[in-house]
């Protein structure tokens, strides 16, 4: 049966694969499909510009809170230039070199309010941005992780600490966990889950950008009680320093690891790189009690990235209820 309503959506996650899962989502805003669109975004970055405004001024990271904005831009005139301009890094050889002018506006914003959300909110309205930005929590955050493999006993673990260390690590990363370990969430980010209809998470980095959502206590009791049905969006392809060896069954099974309570009403996965993976796939699925949608949302030049457009249309059917759903369950013999 199909769902007709506009739907309510909150998506997770962080960097470019938030970017692009907010492109699609924003041309359902735009065709009424959505009417209520609020991302949740980390805030773990520590290299870059994001990293150094961090230190200067004790803030949280903007980059990936200025990505989630420039998503959200609209198609027109005004959109287009205002996105270009919030993502535009200064070159040179001076101390401004790197920095981006989104990021600038954002801290420039909290210092002269004194409210991470509130000066989200200005940023948004200046853009004639789709949808709302919110932080994950409301204080910077550590990545640790503990990693196989950085010593001469391969079975051994050690501890790495920071975003950036974490994605770029030569280890196999077995668990993360964030510092602090409780940190406070704004009442929005909290409301916004309680009266969704869909929350997505995913695709992006995956120990860095969506399984971070997961650590945060506040945020997964709410993910654990909320009426709204999850959509989990794999990558493309396996991540270099993160998911090196990752199979597309590999990324649910470190999902459930590190929130075994969490209920998954959908997986959405690539039809060419799930090939040669369906059955391991589908049974990893079939015991998270989910369904398993398989299409094609990768972009048309072959990388590693999803099409806005193509993902629209997958979410656009998923919303409905008229996504074919691959059958579950291994043939009986």
């Amino acid at each position: 049966m199909s769902d007709q309503r506009a739907q309510a959506v909150v998506a997770l996650g962080g960097g470019h694969g938030l970017h692009a899962s907010l492109s699609a989502l924003r041309l359902l805003v735009d065709d009424l499909t959505v009417d209520d669109l609020t991302a949740v975004v980390t805030v773990a970055d520590n290299g870059g510009s994001s990293g150094r405004l961090r230190g200067e001024f004790q803030v949280l990271p903007p980059g990936d809170l200025r990505m989630a904005l420039a998503a959200l831009c609209g198609d027109d005139a005004w959109g287009v230039t205002w996105s270009q301009v919030l993502q535009h890094r200064f070159e040179g050889d001076g101390e401004m070199r790197g920095h981006v002018i989104g990021n600038l506006l954002i801290v420039g914003l909290w210092e002269q309010l004194g409210d991470p959300v509130e000066a989200l909110d200005w940023v948004g309205r200046l853009l004639g941005a789709k949808g709302r930005v919110l932080p994950m929590a409301l204080c910077p955050m550590d990545i640790t992780a503990t990693v196989r493999g950085l010593q001469d006993d391969p079975a051994a673990l050690t501890t790495v600490r920071g975003q950036v260390e974490v994605a770029t690590t030569e280890g196999l990363i077995d668990t993360i966990s964030l510092v602090p370990e409780d940190p406070p969430v704004s009442q929005e980010a909290l409301t916004a889950l309680a009266g969704a209809d869909w929350v997505v998470l995913g695709p992006g980095s995956w120990f860095t950008s969506v399984i971070p959502h997961l650590m945060v206590p506040a945020l997964r009791r709410e993910l654990e009680t909320t009426d709204a049905r999850l959509v989990v969006v794999l990558n493309l392809a396996e991540q270099e320093g993160e998911t090196p060896g990752f199979a597309p069954a590999d990324h649910l099974a470190v999902l459930a690891e590190h929130a075994p309570d969490l209920r998954v009403h959908t997986v959405l996965a690539d039809r060419a790189w799930v090939a040669g993976h369906e059955q391991d796939l589908a049974d990893t699925v079939e015991v998270l009690g989910a369904r398993l949608v398989v299409d094609e949302v990768g972009a048309e030049d072959g990388s590693p990235h999803h099409d806005p457009v193509l993902l629209a249309a997958a979410y656009a059917r998923i919303f409905a209820g008229t996504a074919e759903e691959v059958p579950l369950g291994r043939p009986r013999a």
